[in-house]
């Protein structure tokens, strides 16, 4: 029996690289899923042709997680369509790299209105609609760990996605919905090409430094997605899962 059979997901920001992955592994697990994107409607059309054409069910819904109105449009959208909201996956998010000389205002606000405001208010959106045994599911970064230089605003983002996602774990434990994090390490992505990562040096010292010896695909953190979804994660919230291939 599939693990997600009668369960209906968000997937916000999923058009492309990992949400994509994400949303796919859900409905192949047999969840309902709401296709989020931003722009990209021809990238969230392909997911959602990519599930239909197996059997499962989805829809895509554009909507811009940092603007309340839109977050609450997606939660709508799924309540419409699929009656109902278990799982819900917060994967909209914006990076860029740059030395503190060169921060700006509109550089430090529009990655932490996407990655962090995004979260609150999508996740705002759906509690009032989730029930017991429901899981969100937030997508932060090794980064967090990592590091790494001219990364501070980004860094900054997804370690305020970690502590969101410790402090909602105990305020809606309560209500038996469990709250975790996925932190993927270096995913090829059509994001992580765009940015130059894939094919360079930042590449190369990475896989040397990674137990497993490669870099991430989108299934790689999918099947974390799923397993933290299902009924096999029943007794985890709060978690912060690194999902790197060993690279700290």
């Amino acid at each position: 029996m599939s693990k997600l059979a009668g369960k209906v997901a968000l997937v916000t920001g999923a058009s492309k690289g990992i949400g994509a992955g994400i949303a796919k592994a859900l409905a192949a697990e047999g969840a309902q899923v709401v296709v989020n994107y931003a722009s990209s409607r021809a990238g969230a059309d392909a997911v959602v042709q990519s599930i239909t054409s197996s059997g499962g069910k989805a829809v895509a819904v554009q909507g811009d997680v940092s603007k309340a109105e839109q977050a609450q449009g997606l939660v709508d959208a799924a309540i419409k369509e699929f009656g109902h909201l278990d799982i819900l996956v917060n994967n909209s998010g914006v990076y860029e790299f740059g030395a503190i000389e060169d921060i700006t205002e509109e550089h430090y606000r529009r990655m932490f209105d996407v990655n962090v405001l995004g979260v609150l208010l999508t996740t705002q959106a759906a509690v009032k609609h989730l029930g017991e045994g429901s899981s969100v599911i937030n997508i932060s970064s090794a980064v967090t760990s990592l590091n790494p230089p001219t990364s501070s605003v980004y860094t900054g983002t997804k370690a305020a996605v970690d502590a969101i996602t410790s402090v909602l774990a105990k305020e809606l434990g309560s209500r038996k919905i469990r709250v975790n994090a996925i932190l993927p390490g270096i995913v090829e992505t059509e994001g992580t090409h765009t940015a130059g990562f894939v094919g360079s040096d930042f590449e190369r010292d990475a896989v040397s430094q990674t137990p497993l010896g490669r870099i991430g695909q989108p299934d790689d953190i999918a099947g974390v997605a799923v397993f933290l979804a299902s009924d096999d994660a029943k007794w985890l919230t709060g978690e912060h899962l690194t999902a790197s291939g060993g690279f700290r």
